[in-house]
């Protein structure tokens, strides 16, 4: 009778991951076309709010069909407080795939910076066109395009690491981040994505199924000023996530972690004098 159970559990948790992720493709395939459309017809100031928002939506469609089926949970909330906030780069660690999803399925004005192949991506790349999203090369460009998106009252988000994470608790962080912040006068507010999976990590196939439930939790770190000096900037960031995301702690799932407002107060983001 167990081993039953297990085989028909096995087959739902397969069910969950591959029909969620021909969901998510089909809400991108579907967006395609229209932002294409959009694109040509709509000025760039309405065609930004108009592609951020949808993919807004988009994302939060896929990770709520994700948490109906009970396999997946998502605690996100700790983002709402970023949705009315001033400009800023939003800079989390990159544990895996999913990270830039939740964390753009929860603000509706964030641009995101894409390396260029994504950006010519049949899923991706009309939708991130008509958002406005910004490619991660050349750097000047991608710096003078992020200062002048901040115009806009919009929130930047790039992860430091520049790629998912290989070693724990992050890789190397990189210097674009403290570069754009120092650009443009903006602060710096850090994301702590935590979960108790390998699910979709660097070098995990994308059919590959993991062991199931998933947790996935967001918290806001600390808001950090902008730089005077960019290396010793971004040593103090990677210094903050290595002490922030302990190699080996253990993950609570959701339902057992504390509410936002009874966390230690050091945990939640810090807003500049």
């Amino acid at each position: 009778m167990r081993a039953a159970l297990r085989v028909l559990l096995n087959g739902y948790d397969c069910l969950v991951l591959y029909l969620g992720l021909a969901w998510l493709g089909i809400l991108c395939l579907a967006w395609t076309p229209v932002a294409m459309i959009m694109y040509a017809l709509l000025s760039e100031r309405r065609g930004r709010a108009l592609g951020r928002y949808v993919i807004m939506v988009a994302f939060r469609l896929y990770l709520a069909s994700l948490s109906v089926s009970r396999r997946c949970s998502f605690d996100l909330e700790a983002l709402d407080a970023l949705r009315d906030g001033p400009p800023l780069i939003i800079a989390p660690n990159h544990p895996c795939m999913l990270d830039a999803v939740m964390v753009i399925s929860r603000l509706p004005n964030v641009a995101c910076v894409l390396k260029a192949d994504l950006m010519n991506n049949i899923f991706l790349g009309a939708g991130s066109r008509l958002a406005r999203y910004i490619r991660n090369e050349p750097v000047r460009r991608m710096v003078q395009l992020a200062s002048e998106d901040f115009a806009c009252g919009s929130h930047l988000l790039l992860f430091p690491e520049g790629t998912r994470t290989t070693v724990s608790p992050v890789n190397p962080f990189k210097g674009s981040v403290g570069l754009i912040a120092r650009h443009a006068q903006v602060p710096v507010q850090t994301i702590l994505i935590e979960t108790d999976s390998e699910y979709l990590r660097k070098g995990w196939p994308l059919f590959r199924k993991p062991p199931m439930p998933i947790h996935y939790r967001v918290r806001l770190g600390r808001r950090f000023d902008p730089p005077t000096h960019i290396r010793r900037y971004m040593a103090e960031l990677e210094h903050y996530f290595a002490q922030e995301l302990v190699p080996g702690a253990a993950f609570k799932p959701v339902n057992s972690l504390p509410r936002q407002a009874e966390r230690r107060p050091e945990l939640t983001s810090r807003t500049p004098p």
